[in-house]
């Protein structure tokens, strides 16, 4: 391998506009495309085969207008005033006349009328539970209690779809889609929004759902990132030129693989997350790998005194070669996801790989020619003065005061980082997954503004609706005395608010009910409320003979997070098996991949530890631009995990590699770590604290879904970089020291030898330098 990414590196110093032309052709080509394909993204992920999204496909099939998407709007008044005076009533009459009107939207007037006999009757009867006083069910009619809300009415008519409380400061209208609202174009939601700011004019205040809040999008808060990556560059390599090249090199990378999956967007399902995660991992690896290689070629000139172009086309050949295999981990653990079978995780993974890959060819390829466009001003005399004056010094610098000490205090060292990481990774116990909702918006958001107003006029549940489906055990149907049984044994339910009776098919056997719980959608009681609806053989469901399908966005959360959650320990397991396996190769050794994995999970651990601290109890919030803490996104533990192998493993790579090349040229016991130590941790330190920067680019986005992720793929990168490499991988390789190396005799002629170190490409290269030395003076080799 390192002797084709020699070949390949010099061909490109000497040939670069073959290589530039090239590249520069497939952006365009990509560009073209998307120029005639356009982005198709939704928000839309889902699970297939959970019970949720069973109940909601065969909706989609017998009864398609129950099965799109719920929204609301709350409209409030000022302060001690009302909305139902003559003029407000009006406007807000003509607000909601509009949403009926709009595409994607149903009328239930114009619904009913359509509707076959049976399907009206149920649904005047819901008409009349939903907006009568007797809506809040039978046990407030026994108690005597009158529900905080009731119908608005326009000149004594009820207006479908609104409620309004009882002092009349705030009034909820809820509607559905045609589709789920991951399905809606883009427009729907805005002239939605439109549509009801109309009644501002009468001083009305009207709040969308957090339903109907844009799509996240990536902002300008990642060029912070990237200028402090820019900064670390240029003090790394000491020049504009050289600390340029990684920047530019990473920018095509992105460009071209980021710009590919939306050009491709019209042929696979892609959620509006998936670019910005291969944006992340994008830049964050471009940068690095085209920095390992160009501050190669950079330490080959100054130390050794090649020429630029055989610097390059070296530093190619040997870490070139760390690059590919750092880069081949990273696409392994990524696609290591398509096992665990959920598709927009698989298509999230696959987009993610693909970045990496590209990223990975442009380092191999682009880099060099561009180095020999720059030719030796790659290394500017200065640099080269500075370089010889130092080689002179006996003093040592930083680095191997730091790993001298790591050494002798190896043990204090190790249990310190156990300790350490142990402490950060207790919150992990505490761990909540799930869907950020409108009760973790920031509070200046109209999706947190809209939460607050329907939890305060009607109750948190009305946040987050079920839809249930109810079908008859045998082949019978299901009438009208049995629904009303069905309804008000539901509404006895002390975690139901609110059932209302949507409609029967025609032909009988499946029934739609609308159930508001008393909590809200990502409450534990609201989870067990689901599947205590959903038991078959109990309750509800056995007395009348019913079988109860739930689903609805809240139910849908609630079924993906719990899925992502139990497939989260196969993936971890896969992981685990996957670096004992590819370090093996790697490095020829057992001990070295134990330690690799024991300090990965460790950095998993406190990274998730740290996460759950900061975005579900609310620590830092205000640093960190939000207000209130909630559950974790469901799915972001297993993408992190993924990415932080991969990019956990390239440091590794970068950095025992050295010791191991250190240890193969004749260093042993603590001198090989130390020196190893000291010729690659520089690197990794600038590398690591370039890709810290990108990833809290993003932590200062508004999505609180980016902010997460960008959050825990910082952090995950401070921990694995400066506390598991940085000191515990020198402590631990100083406690084994050449037994770290050690490998079964059978298991050593059995590996492969990746030669990632490019020991056999720099033995080719002496023999050659010492032929052609015999050739010139055939006179010494007598």
């Amino acid at each position: 391998m390192s002797t084709f990414l020699y070949r390949l590196g010099k061909s490109a110093y000497t040939k670069p506009w073959y290589f530039i032309v090239s590249w520069i052709a497939i952006l365009g080509v990509v560009l073209a495309i998307l120029g005639v394909n356009g982005i198709h993204v939704s928000s839309e992920m889902k699970i297939e085969g959970t019970e949720s999204q069973k109940v909601l496909d065969q909706l989609t099939a017998e009864l398609p207008e129950a099965s799109g998407g719920q929204a609301s709007i709350v409209f409030t008044a000022p302060n001690g005033e009302r909305l139902d005076t003559p003029e407000r009533l009006s406007s807000i009459s003509n607000a909601v006349n509009d949403v009926y009107n709009l595409e994607y939207v149903i009328n239930p007037i114009e619904l009913a009328a359509q509707a076959g006999a049976s399907m009206t009757d149920a649904a005047a009867q819901g008409s009349q539970t939903a907006q009568g006083e007797a809506s809040a069910g039978s046990t407030q009619e026994a108690t005597g209690e009158l529900p905080p809300y009731g119908p608005m009415l326009v000149d004594g008519v009820p207006l479908p779809g609104i409620m309004i409380a009882s002092d009349g400061s705030v009034a909820l209208f809820q509607f559905q889609f045609t589709v789920q609202q991951m399905s809606l174009p883009e427009w729907v939601p805005d002239s939605v929004i439109n549509a009801v700011t109309t009644v501002e004019q009468t001083g009305i205040t009207a709040l969308p759902s957090d339903s109907l809040s844009t799509k996240p999008a990536i902002g300008s808060t990642e060029a912070i990132g990237i200028a402090v990556a820019a900064v670390v560059l240029f003090m790394t390599l000491g020049s504009v030129v050289a600390a340029g090249l990684p920047l530019l090199t990473a920018l095509m990378g992105v460009g071209i693989s980021v710009g590919g999956a939306f050009a491709f967007s019209n042929v696979f399902h892609m959620t509006d997350l998936t670019p910005v995660l291969a944006l992340m991992v994008g830049l964050a690896v471009g940068i690095d790998y085209s920095l390992f290689i160009v501050n190669r070629q950079r330490r080959i000139i100054l130390d050794q005194g090649l020429s630029a172009q055989e610097a390059a086309s070296r530093a190619v050949g040997t870490a070139g070669s760390a690059v590919f295999f750092a880069g081949l981990t990273v696409i392994i653990a990524l696609c290591g996801m398509l096992v665990i079978g959920i598709g927009f995780l698989s298509a999230m993974a696959l987009v993610a790989a693909l970045a990496v890959l590209v990223n990975v060819l442009v380092a191999l390829t682009l880099l060099p020619a561009l180095l020999g466009l720059v030719g030796e001003r790659i290394c500017s005399a200065k640099a080269r003065t500075k370089s010889s004056t130092q080689a002179n010094k006996t003093s040592h610098g930083f680095s191997h005061r730091w790993v001298t000490g790591v050494s002798k205090s190896r043990w204090l060292i190790i249990i310190g980082v156990i300790v350490i990481l142990g402490a950060g990774a207790l919150p992990v116990a505490k761990m909540e997954m799930g869907i950020p909702s409108g009760a973790t918006a920031n509070l200046d958001t109209p999706s947190r503004q809209s939460y607050d107003a329907i939890s305060e006029g009607f109750g948190e549940g009305f946040n987050g609706p079920l839809l249930l489906v109810a079908e008859p055990k045998g082949t019978g149907t299901i009438t009208m005395e049995t629904l009303g049984g069905l309804v008000q044994e539901l509404q006895q339910h002390d975690n139901v608010s609110l059932v209302t009776p949507m409609g029967v098919n025609k032909t009988g056997n499946m029934a739609i009910i609308s159930l508001i719980p008393k909590t809200g959608p990502t409450d534990k009681e609201t989870k067990d409320l689901v599947q205590e609806l959903r038991e078959s053989e109990g309750g509800t469901a056995l007395t009348n003979d019913l079988t109860i399908g739930v689903t609805g966005f809240t139910a849908i959360n609630i079924d993906m997070s719990s899925k992502l959650a139990e497939v989260f320990p196969l993936y971890v397991g896969i992981i685990v098996i996957l670096s004992l396996i590819i370090l093996l190769l790697v490095f020829r050794s057992i001990i070295v991949p134990l330690k690799a994995t024991v300090g990965f999970i460790l950095s998993v651990l406190a990274t998730f530890g740290i996460t759950t601290a900061v975005f579900q109890w609310g620590w830092l919030h205000s640093i960190f631009g939000f207000d209130t803490g909630g559950p974790l996104l469901s799915f972001m533990p297993i993408m992190v995990t993924g990415i932080l192998y991969g990019l956990a493993m390239d440091y590794q790579v970068f950095l025992v590699s050295s010791m191991r090349e250190s240890y193969v040229h004749g260093h042993r016991g603590t001198d090989s770590v130390v020196h190893g130590y000291k010729q690659a941790s520089r690197v990794v330190v600038a590398a690591a604290v370039i890709m810290v920067s990108v990833f809290a680019g993003f932590i200062f986005a508004h999505d609180i879904m980016i902010k997460q992720i960008g959050f825990a793929l910082a952090i995950g990168i401070f921990i694995d970089a400066f506390i598991v490499r940085m000191a515990l991988v020198p402590a631990v390789m100083a406690v084994f020291g050449d037994k770290a190396w050690w490998l079964p005799k059978w298991l050593d002629r059995m590996l492969p030898n990746l030669d990632v170190e490019g020991d056999k490409l720099l033995a080719v290269l002496k023999e050659q330098e010492g032929a052609a030395n015999i050739k010139a003076n055939p006179r010494q080799a007598n």
